[in-house]
């Protein structure tokens, strides 16, 4: 039984690997104005920033708003958690600097995708140090398996960026 669960899991994690090798060709056009090649990035730094400039959406432990998952009146989403049980760790560096830079928005309207998004962009407010450092704070929150994950995402980008210069 064991044998098999594992071979299911394995068999659905290639085809999740799969699927994102499918879709990022699509991401490409939102990296191509960020430097997504590994910065040097201090995630004690970005704990500050993180209480600064974020945790007033995305709460002070990284949890999100109540019901992260559901359209609210204004058919926006709340602002879903950062850490282990949310989605950030589902997508790469780039994207996720792109997010915050230009707003979830401008991000996604350079991919061709019209989203209703909540988040405001943080290039008139953060550097891209300051970004980078926030995103390194997150990411030392999730256990092993996520960040191992999210870094297989973001090298996925990188080889996307790289094939499509």
């Amino acid at each position: 039984m064991k044998r098999y669960v594992v071979l299911v899991f394995v068999a659905t994690l290639a085809v999740a690997l799969g699927g994102w090798v499918l879709i990022a060709p699509h991401w490409a056009p939102a990296l191509a104005g960020t430097d997504n090649a590994d910065p040097v990035a201090d995630p004690a730094v970005g704990a500050g920033l993180y209480q600064e400039n974020c945790a007033s959406c995305h709460g002070d432990t990284l949890q999100g708003q109540a019901n992260w998952q559901s359209q609210g009146e204004d058919g926006q989403l709340p602002a879903p958690p950062h850490d282990e049980t949310g989605h950030t760790w589902h997508h790469g560096d780039g994207l996720l600097f792109s997010y915050t830079k230009l707003g979830g928005k401008a991000a996604l309207a350079q991919q061709g995708v019209v989203f209703n998004s909540g988040m405001p962009g943080f290039a008139d407010r953060l550097s891209d140090q300051q970004i980078w450092d926030i995103l390194a704070y997150i990411k030392s929150t999730w256990p092993a398996r996520q960040q191992e994950l999210q870094a297989t995402r973001s090298e996925a980008e990188r080889l996307q960026k790289d094939a499509n210069q």
